[in-house]
């Protein structure tokens, strides 16, 4: 509150506890509006921005800084998607919650998303285990190309070898 954010005051104890407020807050408010703002890196305060670094699979096989690395953007990269399945996830407990009787059709949109979501998270992290590395991932990754190159979509059923050639 600068000092003119007061009415005039009513009476001299008025004047006197405007007095000692503008002491008190004066050098405090032109601390904060001549050095402290100007001095500020304009982004949110909840997030950490880290730099993308290379993946694993453009890392050089002697390089294992390249490699750590990409393991600790890949860790990073799995908390936040696991924090994302959370709030999806809290999201369709709260609808289902409020919704109740009705939850089946009117929470269908949010347990679309988050049977997709979970099914993609599946898809990356499944079967890696608690300790599984970027590495594992992207073996994971080219085995899942590769029988999908084979025998189809994966979930869709073996298809025949004979049949395709």
């Amino acid at each position: 509150m600068a000092p003119n954010d007061f009415p005039p005051p009513r009476n001299t104890f008025e004047q006197f506890a405007n007095t000692v407020y503008n002491m008190v807050d004066g050098p405090v408010t032109w601390f904060r509006t001549k050095v402290v703002e100007p001095n500020q890196k304009d982004y949110n305060w909840y997030h950490r921005v880290y730099k993308r670094v290379p993946t694993v699979d453009e890392c050089y096989c002697d390089d294992p800084v390249c490699k750590f690395e990409a393991d600790q953007q890949f860790k990073r990269d799995k908390m936040v998607d696991n924090e994302v399945l959370n709030i999806l996830r809290q999201r369709f407990e709260d609808c289902v919650s409020w919704e109740a009787p009705d939850h089946v059709a009117k929470c269908k949109g949010l347990k679309d998303i988050l049977d997709e979501a979970t099914t993609n998270w599946f898809i990356k992290y499944g079967d890696l285990g608690a300790y599984g590395r970027a590495e594992d991932a992207l073996t994971k990754q080219k085995n899942r190309l590769i029988w999908e190159r084979r025998h189809g979509p994966v979930g869709s059923g073996k298809k025949d070898l004979s049949q395709s050639e």
